[in-house]
């Protein structure tokens, strides 16, 4: 039930807000075991109906973020507004605002199966702790994105996904490696483990959350500074120090922020401006 869900929701919210945490990290589709509620065979239906539930449930998590003062990352859920279905992030913060992330290149299989259309939007959150990020799944894939919010002077990238199986798990996995160590950043990814047998194209899952440094002397062998046992229920607790980032970003081994070649390439974002929220 919705009750159920916001129930566990709140137990994980609290139990990391308990540690003095500054931000709490949901799942790409945490919100996807309520799709069990409608069995219609149809996935483009259900994914419909599941969005029903996703103004209650942010409004909910807006509500827990102020009770247990800690910034929640609410993973992501279903959008549907003007006919149009959209995956999107919202990002809850300790002091009652919000703000949103519209995933922007979606899968295949999201469009095949449920008609998802991408956002045209890319946001840099402002935060009482810094500026940080959000990139659903299958964007930290595209390195563009993430060059485009370092930019704008984020150190932290959050990156909820949702994968089936080890292959598509690795993928997200070795490209948010890569986005930490090419834009000197934090990133934290975290997925859904356990299975779903009611729940069309969302049976099965396959996670392994961690979190994710540059690659230097100041952080931890193998750039990994914490990393989940794969397919377990567990919590992540990392302390991240962001003066490392400024001080790699000055006199690190390497400077690859710095050490651009501007006057022979750049990104070109083409979309509407990137957003500072």
């Amino acid at each position: 039930s919705l009750e159920e869900l916001l129930s566990q929701v709140e137990y994980f919210v609290k139990a990391v807000a308990g540690y003095n945490a500054d931000f709490v990290v949901l799942p790409e589709f945490f919100n996807m075991p309520l799709m069990a509620l409608q069995d219609t065979g149809n996935d483009a239906q259900g994914i419909r109906f599941l969005a029903g539930f996703t103004e209650q449930i942010r409004d909910r998590i807006i509500e827990l973020a102020v009770s247990y003062n800690v910034n929640v990352i609410a993973g992501s859920m279903p959008e549907h507004t003007d006919g149009k279905l959209y995956n999107v992030a919202y990002i809850c913060r300790r002091d009652g605002s919000w703000a949103s992330q519209y995933k922007l290149h979606v899968t295949p299989d999201e469009v095949g199966c449920w008609g998802l259309q991408g956002g045209d939007r890319l946001v840099a959150f402002d935060t009482d702790v810094g500026k940080v990020a959000v990139l659903i799944c299958y964007d930290v894939e595209f390195p563009e994105l993430s060059r485009v919010l370092a930019d704008q002077g984020i150190d932290i990238l959050f990156v909820p996904f949702w994968t089936d199986t080890r292959n598509g798990y690795l993928r997200v996995r070795l490209c948010a490696a890569a986005r930490a160590v090419e834009n000197e950043i934090y990133v934290v990814i975290t997925g859904s483990c356990g299975n779903l047998p009611k729940v069309e194209n969302m049976d099965i899952q396959y996670s392994q959350s961690a979190v994710l440094s540059p690659a230097d002397f100041s952080f931890p062998l193998g750039a990994v500074v914490s990393e989940a046992t794969p397919n377990s229920e567990m919590l992540l607790i990392a302390d991240l120090d962001l003066d490392l980032l400024k001080n790699l970003r000055e006199q690190g081994s390497v400077r690859n922020r710095k050490d651009r070649r501007s006057d022979l390439y750049a990104v070109d974002w083409r979309g509407p401006d990137v957003e500072g929220l």
